[in-house]
Order: structure tokens, then sequence, then C-alpha cells
């Protein structure tokens, strides 16, 4: 097996194409043959040591990826060789192979691709934790979305939809609000023409957001924290 080795964890420009034994899972394990990763922040962390879990060098960074099972280790029952599945564990991914803990592995259905599932889990989790179990958000709410047009701004977008909240996404481009649009925002804040406060107001009229979903911070966060609806979650 072939993957980017970490030996030194001072930035990407350290890591190496390295030729690695392909390595055999043990009980509760499974390997798996690696056909997509996706980058995330964290991953960019780890490798310059300033992320909080810092594993043993060398490592292979990657937490995110999706793939085919090779093999299985012992008790090992809800996975078979041959099953797609999909991982966040870590680290790991930028190869072509992986082991990984069979209780981190989430089986796809069918229809579900390799490169779809890599950048799934991280980025919807981060959001249905942040509306489902910290806001509480409820049908017929209103939610505002800052960077919107990013993977956990469309991921927060479409788990709101879907529980049939209102949302307004804000973003820094017209193209960035029209992608918004087309995944079913209902208004759009185009905040790098437009004043992001009384854009709030005049689309919430006046009450502002019942919920506001911020994974930007810097200098949106205290005009949509200031327009916040009463009793709002931000």
């Amino acid at each position: 097996m072939h993957a980017w080795l970490c030996t030194n964890p001072v930035g990407v420009d350290a890591l190496a194409w390295t030729e690695l034994p392909t390595p055999t899972p043990q009980a509760g394990e499974v390997l798996i043959e690696i056909k997509a990763a996706s980058l995330n922040f964290p991953d960019l962390l780890i490798v310059q040591n300033k992320y909080q879990m810092k594993p043993p060098l060398p490592f292979v960074p990657g937490s995110e990826y999706a793939g085919v099972v090779a093999a299985v280790g012992d008790g090992v029952t809800h996975l078979k060789v041959g099953q797609n599945v999909a991982c966040l564990s870590g680290t790991g991914g930028f190869g072509t192979h992986t082991i990984a803990p069979a209780a981190l592995c989430m089986p796809l259905p069918d229809g579900f691709s390799h490169v779809d599932a890599a950048a799934f889990i991280m980025i919807y989790a981060t959001s249905y934790h942040a509306l489902v179990d910290r806001a509480a958000l409820k049908a017929g709410e209103t939610v505002l979305v800052l960077g919107a047009a990013g993977g956990v701004g469309t991921s927060a977008i479409q788990i709101a939809k879907a529980m049939g909240a209102r949302v307004i996404a804000a973003a820094s481009s017209d193209e960035k609000c029209a992608l918004c649009t087309s995944i079913g925002a209902d208004a759009t804040i185009n905040y790098s023409k437009d004043n992001l406060r009384e854009s709030i107001k005049a689309l919430t009229d006046g009450k502002g957001p019942d919920v506001i979903y911020d994974p930007v911070g810097g200098d949106f966060a205290e005009p949509a924290f200031r327009s916040i609806a009463w009793r709002g979650r931000y």
C-alpha cells in the first residue's frame, strides 16, 4: 500500500508519498481499500501539531474517507468483505488502504457514491448536533446560516429545511447565494455588499432569527448575534 506519511508535523509540505506494508486487521477492526477521502480543517491542523488530538509519529492523516472492506478482524459481524463503507476515524484516510475500528464504519446504501460518502459524516454530524441537539430547532422557526455555501453551511441548510424551518443563508458572493438557493434556502444575504443586520431585520420583519448557525465568527458574529430573536439560540 501507499500513503501520505507524516513524520514531522510542520505542515502539508512535509508529507511524503510512501510505500508501507499493508496491515492486517485485528479483533474489532477492518481493512479498508480507500476509494475517496475528504480534506477537512482538522486535517490541516493535525499535520501542524495544532490539533487537540496528537497521534504518535509517524502517522497517515485523513480523518474521513470511504471505500470497500478488504478484510475483517475477529469479532466483526456487521461488516463483510466487499461492502461499501464510510468512516470518520481521525487518521488514516490519505492512503490506498487503512485499518479502522469496525464500530466507526458506516455501511453505505446502494447508490451512495464513495465521493459523496467521504464528505458526509463530519459536516452533517456537526450540523445535526448543532441544530437538533443544541438548538432544538422546531418546525416553523427561522434559521440564519452564516458561511452558508461551505460544507457545514450547506449541510445546515438541508437539515434545517428537512426539519421544517425557514432558512436565511448568508454568504460572500452572488454565486454562493445562488448555490444556497438551489439546495433549499428560502432567502439569501450577500454580506460582502449588503448590510447584514439590516438585511436580517428586513427578512424577519424585525423579529430576528430563532436560531443562528455560525461556523465563521469574525466580523459578522456581533451583528448576527445582536439580531437574534427573543429566546433565540446562537
